[in-house]
């Protein structure tokens, strides 16, 4: 069903996976679009496949948000364009893959910039706006690695386990005041993450059906218009979230490990 006044979705790495499924719903149900992420030209022509196909307006702004100047630009570029954002989706993330102490420094820095720091500044920068309005929602994506230590992926992991906290908390923060926050926590999904990561001769993901992009989106979607504060889609990967919990945790890690290594 369509929203009967038009409100205005900004999208984060809207141009592929979860990202741009998530613009294809939100778009089929007549919100308007900010769409972001590095390259220009995907987002515009997302902007106008989307903009033909269900009559919404979309803007199309290219960032790189592993620049910490990039939220307060693009939070300024949206207000000279006379934009109001009631819907935040922090879905703009990667991974990298290998032990800690061998992977690239600045790689790991730039992960934990858009993971975690430009998540965090973007709500923090549009959150006044909506408390103000009693209107609003926030979809960070997180991951089912939030629930987790993750050997070989640690920084990554870490950075989810951040989303989920800082979602469930600040969710608890403005429920009472007409918002809310929803963390989404997917297991591994049919995206370009794993190429990106280059894991995909992963234990968790070679030879696996793993969900699909458009299952997972819309149960965030879902989820958010539910006011649910954490939403993780399948029934496999809601039990192995809440499995660890019954086990000592020193055995965590060597078990998330097995799963990690690379099959031979």
């Amino acid at each position: 069903m369509a929203t009967t006044q038009r409100q205005t979705a900004l999208i984060t790495g809207a141009s592929g996976g979860i990202g741009e499924a998530l613009a294809h719903i939100f778009a089929r149900n007549g919100y308007n679009l900010v769409l972001v992420a590095r390259t220009e030209a995907k987002l515009q022509a997302l902007g106008e496949q989307l903009s033909k196909q269900h009559g919404v307006a979309c803007t199309a702004i290219a960032a790189d948000l592993s620049d910490s100047a990039a939220p307060p630009r693009l939070v300024a570029d949206m207000q000279a364009r006379g934009l109001t954002i009631d819907v935040l989706v922090n879905n703009a993330g990667f991974a990298t893959y290998g032990h800690f102490a061998e992977l690239d420094l600045q790689g790991e820095l730039n992960m934990l910039q858009v993971n975690i720091v430009t998540l965090t500044h973007l709500t923090r920068l549009l959150l006044p706006g909506m408390l103000a309005r009693r209107r609003g929602r926030i979809l960070n994506v997180a991951s089912t690695a939030a629930f987790l230590p993750g050997p070989l992926m640690a920084v990554y992991y870490a950075s989810k386990a951040y989303v989920l906290s800082f979602s469930e908390a600040l969710n608890n923060e403005v429920a009472d005041k007409g918002l809310s926050v929803t963390a989404l926590c997917p297991g591994p999904t049919s995206t370009g993450f794993q190429s990106r990561a280059n894991m995909e001769e992963s234990r968790l993901v070679r030879g696996r059906q793993i969900m699909d992009v458009q299952t997972v989106a819309q149960a965030g979607y879902a989820g958010l218009m539910g006011g649910q504060p954490v939403v993780i889609p399948g029934l496999m990967n809601r039990i192995q979230t809440f499995l660890p919990r019954l086990l000592p945790r020193r055995m965590v890690p060597g078990i998330v490990r097995n799963a990690q290594e690379r099959s031979h």
